[in-house]
């Protein structure tokens, strides 16, 4: 059976100030079982997100650690796990917000970087905020625009105020502090905004890595605070995780959840990983991380999206994923299918009769073959990369979906088991002689 979502720019040279910060006290949690609910008598319960976010555990798999649950927003239920589209610019390339909606999505990622340089957060709250801006009526989770930022390399300077950088797109001066990303996601109306981290190259030095975890700490604490002095002001409504880093350093991972677990965030998110280490370490990483998070609170592995990598991390316990990875391969010709990776694009499918995926409901699987597809590549046609990309995400939310079902009905490890041996069984890959 599968579960369906319920419903059947800035001056140049200009500096942003930096705003006071208070830190935060430690608070007490209630860890219910399965609801994400703070202590009403917490002095910063009001300001939690406890109003934002309710995570509701439905199922447990009993051979795995994989979970299946929910979320409210303002903008709807969210079911988990859950693999978030990427809208980097307030839009996921090529596709109208109306066909990811048609994929099964109820919730996408949007990036703060790129939406506070073009076209401003004050034009999209003009506009009514990004939900309208960009006609999506569901959940949108915006990043903090932090990895962004630090991966500019020679273009930023950080410091323990915050991150200072020029933009990749004419050269302006901005300052990204704590306090700026929570306040341009509130601007942006976001449902579910992250906290500002910083992220250590993976041969970062165990000093810098150190260092790192304790900016990490201090933003988060900044960064909450500051959501905080919005409500007092009426805004701030959005939920707000905090995002565990540490490289793969297990102890420094261990030492940057154990500060943020004394802060009321209301989800956490895994980082740094998938950047270049092995997979044996990226899912030991998980492992570690997950079995450290408490269960009430949704997980949130950042910039997953290959389909065993995100079905190896719900058995660890992950609940939500985002990738620019299968629509950034289906614009090149490349989707990943129920047998493999396949490079429709190739001249070996001109004249395959097969859809991209007999397995696949997705509208381009339902009316069109590879050897079209192959067709519009070759002779360059747009539609390749929409009907392409219709594809690339209807999967990886379907798979998502059909994960979640596994996991209630108690299947989940065999379904994973078959997915994977299928998945690499490279069965239709092979054109038809």
């Amino acid at each position: 059976m599968w579960w369906v979502a319920g419903r059947a720019s800035s001056t140049r040279g200009r500096l942003t100030r930096l705003d006071p910060s208070p830190s935060l006290p430690p608070t007490n949690v209630f860890l219910g079982r399965t609801t994400h609910r703070l202590d009403p008598a917490h002095p910063r319960a009001r300001s939690s997100g406890a109003d934002a976010l309710n995570f509701t555990l439905d199922a447990q798999d009993t051979d795995t650690h994989a979970r299946a649950g929910r979320f409210e927003t303002a903008h709807g239920e969210v079911l988990t796990p859950a693999f978030m589209p990427v809208g980097t610019q307030g839009a996921v390339k090529t596709l109208a917000p109306d066909e990811v909606a048609a994929a099964g999505a109820d919730i996408l990622l949007a990036n703060t970087y790129h939406l506070y340089l073009r076209p401003g957060v004050e034009t999209v709250r003009r506009m009514g905020g990004l939900h309208r801006f960009m006609s999506w009526d569901h959940a949108i989770l915006t990043d903090s625009g932090g990895f962004q930022v630090l991966s500019l390399a020679e273009l930023r300077t950080v410091s323990d105020r915050g991150v200072e950088f020029r933009s990749h797109l004419d050269g302006s001066k901005h300052w990204l502090t704590p306090e700026d990303a929570v306040r341009i996601q509130d601007g942006l109306g976001s449902d579910v905004a992250m906290s500002l981290d910083e992220v250590v190259d993976l041969e970062g030095d165990p000093e810098g890595v150190s260092r790192a975890v304790d900016r990490t700490l201090d933003w988060a604490r900044r960064g909450l605070a500051e959501r905080g002095r919005l409500r007092d002001e009426g805004r701030g409504s959005m939920a707000l995780f905090g995002i565990n880093q540490g490289g793969v350093d297990r102890a420094q991972r261990a030492r940057c959840f154990d500060g943020l677990a004394l802060l009321p965030f209301d989800g956490y998110a895994l980082g740094g990983l998938w950047v270049g280490e092995s997979k044996s370490v990226s899912l030991e990483m998980v492992e570690h991380d997950c079995a450290r998070f408490p269960a009430d609170r949704p997980r949130y592995l950042m910039g997953v999206g290959h389909p065993v990598d995100v079905l190896d991390a719900v058995a660890r316990g992950v609940d939500l994923f985002d990738c620019v990875l299968p629509t950034r391969n289906a614009r090149r010709g490349t989707v990943f299918v129920s047998t493999g990776r396949l490079v429709v694009k190739n001249a070996a499918y001109a004249n395959d009769p097969r859809p991209l995926d007999s397995e696949c409901d997705c509208y381009t699987c339902r009316r069109f073959t590879r050897a079209y597809l192959r067709h519009l590549f070759v002779a360059g046609e747009t539609l390749a990369m929409r009907l392409a990309s219709i594809h690339a995400v209807t999967q990886m939310v379907q798979l998502a979906r059909r994960a979640r079902a596994a996991i209630v009905a108690g299947g989940f490890r065999e379904f994973r088991r078959t997915f994977v041996s299928r998945f690499e069984s490279g069965e239709t890959l092979v054109a038809p002689a």
